[in-house]
């Protein structure tokens, strides 16, 4: 796995009481490019407060302290540096716990290092992806910050439901998303639930956003759910 090299090197804050991993993750962090500070839990505290941390990688019990009472003060605080916690406990309210009390992800020990560095970056591509303000897929164009979505020179004009689905399909381009993906992010709905209502926005949505005699953006997976991008 490579990692392409920028002028803006991302600072990952690890705080690990075990030395021969916490030198393993500072190895491979680095040579993917990260700069990896280790730091105790009150230290990693202080410098996501300055903002000195892109991202923080958090024990859970460091040195007999709970980690996640550190991480709850941060949050209450409204400090929203990524976090994953990695920790030993491996139970089902044990990572409950951990994401409820701020954690983003929560990797339990032992894992492979290919696992972490997989959950580092799609947390740090999570964080890009708030900052970005305009989704583009070819010549469809949303502006977050404007609330409008162009195709080409053509305004569309789209109701709140519909402008949040057509989000979530250009944040994720190319790749094939589920019915149940989209009840549980643009709906809320965290259940199983039969209903057609997606397939009735997307149709909604089709209408608006496709052009005259060229293939629609959004296509049918058959089987899986939908695509956007196939013609972009």
């Amino acid at each position: 796995m490579t990692k392409t090299t920028t002028t803006r090197v991302q600072t990952i804050i690890l705080v690990e009481d075990e030395k021969e991993l916490a030198n393993e993750i500072k190895i491979e962090l680095d040579r993917l490019g990260y700069l990896v500070r280790t730091a105790s839990i009150a230290e990693a505290a202080d410098a996501a407060r300055v903002g000195d941390a892109a991202l923080m990688i958090m024990d859970r019990i460091v040195f007999g302290e709970d980690s996640l009472k550190t991480l709850e003060a941060l949050r209450k605080e409204g400090i929203k540096v990524p976090v994953l916690v990695i920790s030993a406990l491996s139970s089902i309210d044990e990572r409950v716990h951990g994401l409820k009390a701020g954690g983003d992800d929560y990797l339990v020990k032992p894992f492979a290092m290919v696992e972490l560095v997989a959950r580092v970056e799609a947390l740090l591509r999570r964080l890009d992806d708030v900052r970005t303000t305009k989704l583009r897929v070819g010549d469809l164009e949303m502006d977050l910050i404007e609330q409008t979505v162009h195709r080409g020179d053509t305004k569309i004009d789209l109701l709140p439901r519909e402008f949040k689905l057509l989000e979530y399909f250009l944040r994720h381009p190319g790749q094939v998303i589920t019915r149940a993906m989209l009840l549980e992010e643009v709906w809320q709905y965290h259940f199983s639930l039969e209903t057609n209502v997606v397939d009735v926005h997307i149709s909604n949505l089709r209408k608006k956003i496709d052009v005259k005699g060229v293939s629609s953006l959004i296509v049918n997976i058959r089987g899986a759910g939908f695509m956007l991008g196939a013609n972009a």
